[in-house]
């Protein structure tokens, strides 16, 4: 099967101190210094890519780890708004690099700013996400942007034009697109091997232990004091001042909609972009959208539970989703059908030979990754395009995002994806950017 391989980084032009609109950087080749730590089992520096990590929580050194694992990838800086999480990452950084050299900083900007930072990772909460990462492709860096790839439909478009107009790559990090395994059940149901295409179901349970927990939260919990070496202003961001209490932050943040999309966008991002790639819907989206769940009037947590919706695309394939179990995908055709278990790519398939299916040359072929963050890399060396680019991370994060809008509003929308405009909705459509809290403008 092919292949797909990718990507050379260039120097930098930072934007203007608070704002994170400015021109593009012009782009021109870029060599790592020699100072840039050159050590035996180490690509060469100038064959090395030199990274900066803007948000250091515990998906956010996650994905450090796996750069650090890159012999081309050298991390000299790490952000985060709470001085403990970036200061672990410094020690993590450090440690691999046996110096004492990473630089901390509370404000990303300080990241963007740095002319020897080729590649940037941004793994904040999910409301930071386009502020971040049009900041840091503004300013000439390729991105490695967590999923989903922003927390409305209007910063999603806003990245992608930042993203073409700088002409950087974007790598969002829906990470399953990796899996061999869910690249060849996509592969079977693009090449017509369960017969036409009629519905794919989407299963996102809600079981675990922390859905557990969010829903028998009730009430407001009172304010405390923001503990020393967090700057609770920058995490809110552009988000509207809110008194601080733990659990609206680390991790609990994605059940509250102005932060995060609750379980939809969580793991709900991951599954749903399989339904996309698998349906060849990466560049567009379904048309209507009906959606119904459950959420909480009093209680801090605001994400929607109980969830069921139904979105149809333009040539009548339906996108079925609710909280049955197993967690992953399934594609059901005129002739059989395949599900991808998410996290970990187990397949199941009627008829069973399905499996020893072989794709040919004349097939479609989806090409195989080498790993979600490598892949990224060979895209920054190549200037190809990743697994799931801006444009594909972004019409995915929509279909989350509409489904939240429609469970909100109580109705049905019929949606553009061309315009990304809801029809004869004018609520709808004010409410698919968020309104910003000054200094911070899209």
């Amino acid at each position: 099967m092919k292949r797909v391989d990718h990507h050379v980084p260039s120097r930098r032009k930072f934007l203007r101190c608070g704002s994170v609109t400015a021109a593009a950087a012009l782009a021109a080749p870029y060599i790592v210094p020699a100072s840039a730590l050159g050590r035996d089992g180490k690509a060469a520096p100038s064959d090395r890519l030199v990274m900066g990590c803007i948000g250091t929580g515990g998906q956010g050194v996650g994905n450090m780890r796996r750069f650090l694992g890159e012999p081309d990838v050298q991390v000299v800086a790490v952000c985060d708004v709470d001085q403990r999480h970036r200061e672990r990452a410094a020690a993590i950084a450090n440690e691999h690099n046996k110096n004492q050299d990473c630089a901390q900083t509370g404000d990303f900007r300080e990241i963007c700013a740095r002319d020897d930072i080729d590649i940037v990772t941004v793994c904040t909460p999910d409301h930071w996400h386009a502020l971040a990462t049009i900041a840091a492709v503004t300013s000439g860096k390729d991105v490695y942007c967590e999923k989903p790839l922003a927390n409305s439909v209007g910063e999603g478009r806003a990245i992608c034009q930042a993203a073409s107009q700088s002409k950087r790559i974007v790598q969002t990090g829906s990470h399953e697109r990796s899996n061999s395994n869910a690249r060849f059940a996509c592969e079977l149901v693009r090449n017509q091997r369960i017969g036409e295409l009629k519905t794919i179901k989407v299963n996102m349970p809600c079981e675990q232990q922390h859905h557990q927990k969010v829903r028998a939260l009730t009430t407001m919990p009172p304010p405390e004091e923001v503990p020393e070496g967090f700057d609770y202003d920058m995490w809110l961001g552009h988000t509207a001042y809110v008194p601080y209490t733990p659990l609206r932050c680390h991790f609990w943040w994605r059940f509250v909609l102005a932060y995060g999309g609750g379980e939809m966008t969580d793991r709900g991002a991951h599954i749903i972009d399989l339904a996309q790639l698998g349906a060849g819907m990466d560049h567009t989206g379904p048309v209507h959208f009906e959606a119904m769940g459950v959420a909480s009037k009093t209680s801090l947590y605001d994400a929607f539970f109980d969830y069921r919706f139904v979105n149809t695309y333009a040539n009548g394939v339906k996108l079925i989703g609710d909280t049955a179990g197993p967690r992953g995908v399934r594609f059901e055709g005129t002739d059989g059908w395949v599900f991808i278990h998410v996290h970990g790519g187990k397949l199941e398939t009627e008829p069973a030979s399905l499996l020893q299916e072989e794709i040919g040359t004349d097939d479609i072929q989806l090409g195989r990754s080498p790993g979600h963050q490598r892949n990224f890399v060979d895209a920054v060396k190549s200037r190809g395009e990743p697994m799931a680019p801006a444009e594909v991370g972004h019409r995915t994060a929509s279909i989350c995002h509409l489904n939240n809008l429609a469970m909100g509003l109580g109705r049905a929308l019929t949606w553009d994806p061309d315009t990304e405009q809801v029809a004869d909705d004018d609520d709808a459509n004010r409410l698919l950017t968020p309104d910003m809290r000054d200094p911070w403008t899209l």
